[in-house]
Parts: structure tokens; sequence; C-alpha cells
């Protein structure tokens, strides 16, 4: 026997009742949720309902004017050009005929939105564009491209937007690119400017370096090396915690200075005083007088190993850095901390004093280089596109470019703000030094004792050099050009000082390179002028 709904309905509720019972509809309900998902999906899987035209203007409007508004001042295609009874003999300079009952009136000009227009006669053409009007032009020729002849219109016919109908004047039709390309039974429109493939700039040619002097006298491993400005001697710091300046042009021993604790990490010469600074092991910071040959100041305020040490070139300046993760400067004459520069959460490994302004770079173990401003005594610019510790960091002489070195690539940037050039990548090693001369010759030395160069503005690695090991292991600490950019001396952990020259009997045709751009390489030196 079969039960009516109302009666399960009500069972189920446990309110049977004799007689009519008011049962509460389940449709509504469910209902009203099917309607709004039908309505939200419908433009996807269902037909659209042909608007009328004034509908379909506003609704493309939107998305119509922001394309393309700045571009509604030039010349496009004329509305009734498809429409028009036949051609006349007013010449366009694109090839196609214009309507003579056009001379005289007002141009108008349709911008469309580049979209095929919509099928059948409910939507005209009128709809899918809109028309401006410009009382300025006369019935002068119009320099708008013409859609294909009536007879070879389809409804998948897409109208040129406003970009591709442009021509710059003063270029040739020959040199312009395709106004239409057909695809897929429609019309896309190109760019005006094909884009081109990155490629890497042609790099200059520099002649070979080769070995040209071995200086042996240190007890152990060298840490350091600065040239004297005038370029006369050079002086450098070892594991042995001695000082010593040489001759640059005969590598004889002059000077010996012992007065260091510890390891001596970093020397720099000063340019406006018979000074030598250096720092080392404990927080040693000192000052050397060459004139009585003997420490007449000591800078104190570090609290570990000092690993970097800078001077201004135009001013008093002494920055240094190490491993309690600050940075400070210091007045040379008064031995007054000016600054403590805070903001590292790891050892500061170098750190480099730039002439123009009044910035310093620093490279830290936090895989960071910094950008300090001196004036705010803060960090201006925090370069994190290093993977692992930056070591090392260099400073262009002629552009107004620095570098800066980690284990896995160097990297090159624009100051004053540290804007990306490109990488350079091939150094299979970890990079503890790096120098650069102003032909554009970049040096770089790693842990496994080979020396790299490169050329400055292609990033191409012109050579690599790989000397005999003396004793020990080998390693480059740190690297130097002098003065004149012809000599290159490398402070190694076999106890020795290797310097480097051009060998000047080569030429471009004895000793030529080939270079092949890498495939999305890179490079922007727009902004990197000295």
């Amino acid at each position: 026997m079969a039960v009516a709904p109302e009666r399960l309905w009500q069972g189920n509720i446990g309110r049977a009742v004799a007689g009519e019972a008011q049962m509460h509809s389940v449709l509504p309900p469910v209902s009203r949720p099917l309607k709004r998902t039908h309505n939200m999906f419908l433009a996807d899987y269902a037909k659209p309902t042909l608007w009328d035209e004034e509908s379909h203007r506003v609704s493309k409007a939107p998305k119509l004017h922001p394309q393309y508004r700045p571009a509604l001042h030039m010349p496009t295609l004329q509305e009734n050009l498809r429409e028009s009874r036949g051609p006349s003999s007013v010449w366009d300079p694109y090839g196609h005929k214009q309507p003579s009952g056009r001379q005289g009136q007002g141009a108008e000009y349709e911008v469309s939105a580049g979209g095929p227009c919509p099928p059948g006669p409910g939507v005209p053409r009128a709809a899918y564009a809109d028309v401006w009007r410009m009382p300025s032009e006369s019935a002068a020729p119009s320099s708008a491209a013409a859609p294909p002849a009536p007879q070879h219109m389809d409804a998948n016919w897409r109208a040129p937007g406003v970009g591709g109908l442009y021509r710059h004047a003063g270029i040739s039709q020959h040199s312009q690119p395709s106004v239409a390309v057909g695809e897929a039974g429609g019309y896309r429109i190109p760019p005006l400017i094909p884009r081109r493939a990155p490629t890497m700039p042609k790099p200059q040619w520099h002649p070979p370096w080769k070995l040209h002097r071995v200086i042996r006298v240190h007890l152990k491993s060298v840490r350091c090396i600065a040239v004297e400005p005038g370029n006369r001697w050079f002086v450098t710091g070892s594991d042995d915690r001695t000082i010593k300046i040489w001759d640059l042009a005969s590598g004889i021993l002059k000077l010996s200075f012992k007065g260091h604790n510890s390891v001596v990490r970093g020397v720099a010469v000063s340019a406006r005083s018979p000074y030598v600074f250096s720092c080392g092991g404990y927080g040693e910071v000192q000052c050397w007088d060459l004139e009585y040959n003997k420490i007449i100041r000591h800078y104190r305020g570090h609290v570990t190993t000092v690993y970097g040490l800078d001077l201004r070139p135009t001013t008093d300046v002494l920055v240094t850095c190490g491993r309690d993760t600050t940075v400070r400067v210091w007045d040379p004459r008064t031995e007054a901390s000016v600054q403590t520069l805070s903001g590292h959460t790891s050892a500061v490994a170098t750190v480099k004093c730039q002439a123009e302004e009044p910035q310093i770079i620093t490279g830290s173990h936090d895989t960071t280089v910094r950008l300090w401003d001196l004036v705010a005594a803060r960090a201006r610019v925090t370069l994190t596109d290093h993977q692992k510790s930056a070591r090392a960091v260099v400073l262009h002489p002629r552009y107004y470019t620095f570098a800066s070195a980690a284990p896995d690539q160097i990297k090159q940037w624009k100051l004053p703000y540290g804007d990306f050039i490109q990488d350079l990548s091939g150094h299979k090693a970890l990079i503890n030094a790096l120098a650069v001369n102003s032909d554009g010759v970049l040096a770089s030395g790693g842990a496994d004792g080979s020396v790299h160069l490169w050329d400055w503005r292609s990033g191409y690695n012109f050579q690599r050099i790989q000397a005999p090991v003396q004793q020990g292991p080998s390693a480059i600490f740190a690297c130097a050009f002098d003065q004149t950019g012809t000599t290159l001396l490398t402070a190694e952990s076999d106890k020795t000082i290797k310097v480097y020259k051009e060998d000047h009997t080569a030429t471009e045709a004895t000793h030529p390179f080939s270079c092949e751009p890498k495939a999305g390489k890179k490079t922007d030196f727009s902004a990197a002028r000295y």
C-alpha cells in the first residue's frame, strides 16, 4: 500500500496528524542557491544574448578606455569605410581608398578593442568600437590602415587595435612592421617594435696575463695586500703577525713591522698622510707612522676579530668591520669612534668607501650587501640577491658601479642605489678577493688558488690562471692592481706574493678569443657611467 509523501514527511518529524496538514516545502531553500549558481556561470557555459548597440558600448567602455586612453589622439580606422559604397579618388598613404563623401567633413576615427567582431546582425560593428570625431581633422589623407576588402570579410575578422595602426612619422613604409597577421581565421596585431632576444655586449679584447714574479719572505699565509697611491711600494699583512713593505718595481723587502698580537687581516695606505692602518684579531686596529716606523694610535671599540678596513679618499675617515656584526667609523686623527652602524646579523667580512658620496658598502656572512648612508648613519639599501656569504666588494675606478662576490657567483650593481646589472658565473670556488683596474679587467681570487680574469662590461671570462703552489694549501686571500692597472698582486696561503703582468707581445690576432652569448644573458649599463 503506497504512502502519501505528506504522511512520510510528517512521520519523519513525528507529527503525523489526521486530515490535511500544512507541509513546509523544501523547494525554495534549494532553488535559491541553484538560481544564483546558474546566474553566476551563465556567461561561461551559455550563449550570451544579443545586446542592443547602447548596452554593448556601455559594457565595453570600462575595458576599452583604460587600455587605449593614451592613444585616442592617434588616427585609426574610419567608421564607415567598411560600409562605403565604393572606392574614391582620394589616395591613402597605406594604399587604400577613402569615400569621397567624407571630403570637407570632420574625420571620424574608430578605436577598437582588438577582439573579434560579434557575429550576427544583432550587434553592429559600431557597438564593438568607439567612434571619436576630431573637428581639427580635415579631409587630408588619413594615415590609418583599412580593414580587408568587403568581399574578403567574414564574422571572424579581428579589428586592429590602436597600437598596431599608428605609424611613426619619418619611417618608410617598407620598414614598418606588418599591420595584421592572419591567425586562426582572425587577425592579431604584433607590437610596433619587435622584441629581440637579450644579447651580451661584445667583450673588449684584453691582452693575456702571465706570472711575472713570486715573492716568498713571510713565514705564514699572506692575508692582505694594498698598493701605495704613488705606485712606488706596496704593503702586506700575514698570519705571522708582521706587516711588510715591498718595492713595487723590484719586489725587494724595504721595511718590516711587528706589533700585532694576532693575524693581520687588513691593511690600508693613506693618501693624505704618511700612515698605514692595519687590523687583526682581538679587536686590534692600529695606525703606523712611516716617518718614525712605529705605532702611534690604537682604535679600541671592536670586541672581536676585525676582518677589514678602508679609508675614504677625500676625507679623514677610517671605517672598520668585524665579527661583532658592526661597522665602525673613526676619526683617524683622534682615535674617536664617530659612528657605529648596526644591522647585519652575522660577521661583516668586507667594507669599501665611496668617494663621490658619503656612502660605504659592506658585505657580510648573512648573505647581504648593504649600502650605508654616513650622514643618516643607517643603511640606505640592503641587497639580498646572494645566496651565500658576501666576502668581497670592489668599486670600479671609472664607472659608477661596484661588484660583490660570494661562493655562488659575482654580481655587478649600480651606485648609489644598488640597481642590479648582471651576474658573472663560472668561478667554481669560494671567492675571497676582487680587484678591478681602469681598463675594465676584473680579477677574482678563489679558495682553490685560481685567478679568473673578466671583462667588466660584458662579464666574459677571458682567462683563467692556476699558478703552481709553492708549499701547503693553495688559496688566494687578497688581490690588488697597481695604480697603472698593468700589474696584479695576489696574497696567497702558500706564504707567497705572486706578481702577474700583461703580455705586451700579444695582439688580438695572435691571441683571439671567441665569445658566444649565453641564452638569457642580460646587461644594463644605461646608467653605468663615471
